[in-house]
């Protein structure tokens, strides 16, 4: 029942039920008070008779809804046992097809073959548990001799403690003492004169080290004054050039004013060789990095002077450590030849270990790499030995390759990373450059360019550039330690000289004893004996033990194997037995072909009238609930309208009771014109309060007619039917149907 229909329902109703509802009160008003008040219980008691009548209703309505939810739950239920009766009923017939007496018989031989199958298994698996009860009675056994050799070790063990016990006692003698003092001082002796060895090889070590240091302050000096590389006029107005604008034509021009190989060969001749720098070094020694980092630089500032810069690189420890860790951790640690075995077969720079290591510092990293140590012959490379000239010469013929050897592919960049302020490559950042350098596992060369900052540290500990101050502090260095090793030498000199007299002491000490005291070398003697031959039962016993160990072991080792192989025929056996089990059902099937064919369709045939019936059972259910729906609307609709004839019969009462004839002349008067011009309920109890409040004014003036009562019965019927349409028009209220 839609909410329009139910509306013009309701008012048509209240329409009805406000005539009857005048009328009576127009005959309580006649009658008495006590009528009126009689009136009002009687529509008190509809309203609560009608409430009743509608939680009747939800209560029939909900048992309605209850049972259909019953019924739809049996429906599913029913036609799902449906579709299982129809599959195990497509089976039996399946069955049933395949239950030909050939079929039969072959699975019937299949089952007598299967038997077959399990009887060997069976027997495999009780043949092994024999194999087990063996191999555990040996394994019991072997126990037992480990255990009874145990016991022999532990005796003999006692007996050796025992003789030691004796002999020791036999040795508290000053004899003893003397031997012991003796043994105590050779033992020092032998280490003295080990410290000593070891003292006077740092000694060499340190002697070995100022001459280095000595050989780089002759020498480095000389070298990087001499070991500039000067470009001309021409050669830097055409990098400028191809920098401002890297067209082919300012290409062009720069490689043909750079004379490319020819002019690098020319360079590297001018490096100056000093026999002073064939010392043997380590590249990565600290000291050994600060002399290579800042001949780089200095190397390098001194070309970017002469292009016009100001600006200058530098070079700092720090840098020098983050060059090593990162030439260690992305090209040896990753096995990463930058120019391979050839020069063209190389995996080039690794990228993705700069942007790693740039994110690490947060900061910007340029790098440059060279051939280094490495040489080139007839297209192989061969490593050079790494003295300090050969690490200055790479350094130095790499810087120069750099700058004039450098186009094809690379166009330039080793130069433009040079020669660029501010930027390296087009990337911004470099506005605070320092230089590490270190040398990969390969051989080659890393030049590695940091920008610098508070945060990251890496111009901290910054190496003065003047390379002769760096190569001093080396030597400093240096002869400090050789000063240190000396005294330190002396020292375990000393110690050496006092040991060996300690051992002199001891010496004429024992011989003096062993001449003493005859009894004293008898019980001496006795005691070795007896200890020598605890021993050897101590060593019998426990060469006994360790083989009844190992035979132990190897039993155990048997025993479990046999377990293993007895876990696997039970295995086979359990398998084939789940193998025949099968077989036999699909006999028994194929036999019974018939009767389970006539058992599955009697299923099918059952579940189909149980779903038939559940789905009766719904329907009469969906019925019963669409009935309790529309009894429940009723009864709602009901209960609005006693409320609506009980607020109706309150009003009237308030009128009879608060008038007199006259009023209900005057009442009369304003429905009719009320009636008449149309106004709204509101204009008449506004008109209704006027004629009261003119009550005690005109009293007596007011006619004292016969129609008094007919007057306001008409009034109370046109006003209080407005009432009713108001009401049931608006006081309409959805009712609520819960499912």
């Amino acid at each position: 029942m839609n909410k329009k229909k139910m509306i013009r329902l309701t008012a048509l109703v209240g329409v009805a039920t406000a005539t009857g509802v005048v009328a009576e009160a127009n005959q309580a008003h006649a009658a008495t008070t006590t009528t009126t008040e009689t009136t009002n219980q009687t529509t008190n008691a509809s309203v609560e008779s009608t409430q009743a009548a509608v939680d009747a209703a939800q209560s029939t309505f909900d048992t309605a809804q209850t049972s259909v939810d019953s019924a739809q739950a049996n429906v599913t239920s029913a036609s799902n046992n449906v579709t299982s009766a129809s599959a195990a009923l497509s089976s039996a017939i399946a069955n049933k097809e395949a239950a030909t007496s050939k079929n039969i018989a072959s699975a019937t031989s299949a089952v007598s073959s299967q038997a077959v199958v399990v009887a060997s298994a069976s027997q495999a698996v009780s043949e092994q548990a024999g194999v087990v009860s063996a191999a555990a009675s040996v394994q019991a056994s072997a126990q037992a001799e480990a255990t009874s050799a145990s016991a022999s070790l532990s005796s003999s063990s006692a007996n050796v403690a025992s003789a030691l016990s004796a002999a020791e006692a036999a040795l508290t003698s000053d004899q003893s003492t003397a031997a012991n003092n003796l043994s105590a001082a050779e033992s020092a002796a032998s280490s003295a004169s080990a410290a000593v060895s070891s003292g006077q090889a740092a000694v060499d070590n340190a002697q070995a080290a100022v001459a280095s240091a000595q050989a780089i302050v002759d020498a480095v000096a000389e070298v990087q004054s001499s070991d500039v590389i000067n470009m001309s006029v021409a050669y830097i107005t055409a990098l400028k050039n191809y920098l401002a604008n890297p067209s082919s034509a300012n290409a062009a021009a720069l490689q043909e004013v750079a004379k490319g190989a020819d002019y690098v060969k020319e360079l590297q001749q001018k490096f100056k060789s000093d026999a002073s720098l064939d010392v043997v070094v380590d590249p990565s020694d600290p000291t050994v990095q600060e002399a290579l980092s800042v001949y780089a630089v200095n190397l390098i500032n001194h070309l970017r002077n002469q292009y016009g810069l100001t600006t200058a690189f530098g070079a700092s420890a720090n840098a020098n450590v983050a060059a090593i860790d990162f030439v260690k951790k992305y090209y040896d640690d990753e096995d990463w030849n930058i120019f391979g075995t050839t020069g063209s077969d190389g995996k080039g720079h690794n990228k993705n270990g700069l942007d790693a290591y740039a994110d690490q510092l947060n900061t910007s990293i340029a790098e440059d790499a060279g051939s280094g140590l490495t040489t080139w012959v007839n297209g192989k490379a061969t490593m050079a030995t790494t003295t300090l000239h050969n690490l200055l010469y790479a350094v130095y013929s790499d810087i120069a390759t750099m700058l004039f050897d450098d186009g094809g592919t690379n166009n330039w960049s080793h130069a433009q990373s040079i020669f660029e302020d501010g930027t390296i490559l087009g990337t911004d950042g470099f506005n605070n450059v320092y230089l590490g350098v270190a040398f990969d596992k390969y051989g080659y060369a890393h030049y590695e360019l940091y920008n610098a900052t508070e945060g990251n540290h890496l111009g901290n500990n910054a190496y003065s550039l003047d390379v002769q101050t760096a190569a001093q502090a080396l030597l400093t260095n240096a002869q400090a330690s050789l000063a240190s090793a000396k005294a330190s030498l002396q020292r375990m000199t000393t110690n050496l000289m006092v040991a060996k007299a300690a051992v002199v002491a001891a010496q004429n000490q024992l011989a003096a004893l062993e001449n003493s005291s005859a009894n004293d070398l008898v019980a001496v003697t006795k005691a070795r004996t007896q200890l020598a031959s605890a021993e050897t039962s101590y060593q019998t016993a426990l060469a006994t033990y360790k083989q009844k160990e190992e035979a132990l072991k190897k039993a155990g080792d048997n025993l479990a194997a046999a377990q293993a192989s007895l876990e696997a025929a039970q295995a086979t056996l359990a398998t084939a037995k789940a193998k025949l089990a099968e077989l036999e059902e699909t006999v028994a099937n194929l036999t019974n072909a018939d009767q389970l064919l006539a058992a599955a369709q009697a299923a099918y045939e059952q579940a189909v009238a149980n779903l038939t019936t559940a789905t009766g059972n719904l329907g009469a259910a969906q019925v019963d609930l669409a009935k309790a729906e529309s009894q429940l609307a009723l009864a709602e609709d009901t209960a609005e309208q006693a409320k609506v004839r009980d607020a109706i019969a309150a009003q009237v009462d308030q009128q009879l009771n608060g008038s007199t004839a006259n009023d209900r002349q005057s009442a009369g008067q304003d429905a009719t014109s009320l009636k008449t011009n149309g106004r709204a309920l509101t204009a008449t109890v506004a008109t209704a309060s006027a004629a009261k409040q003119k009550q005690g004014a005109n009293q007596g003036r007011l006619p004292q007619t016969g129609n008094d009562d007919q007057e306001a019965s008409t009034m109370a019927l046109v006003g209080l039917g407005m009432l009713g349409m108001a009401t049931g028009l608006y006081g309409y209220k959805k009712r609520k149907l819960t499912k």
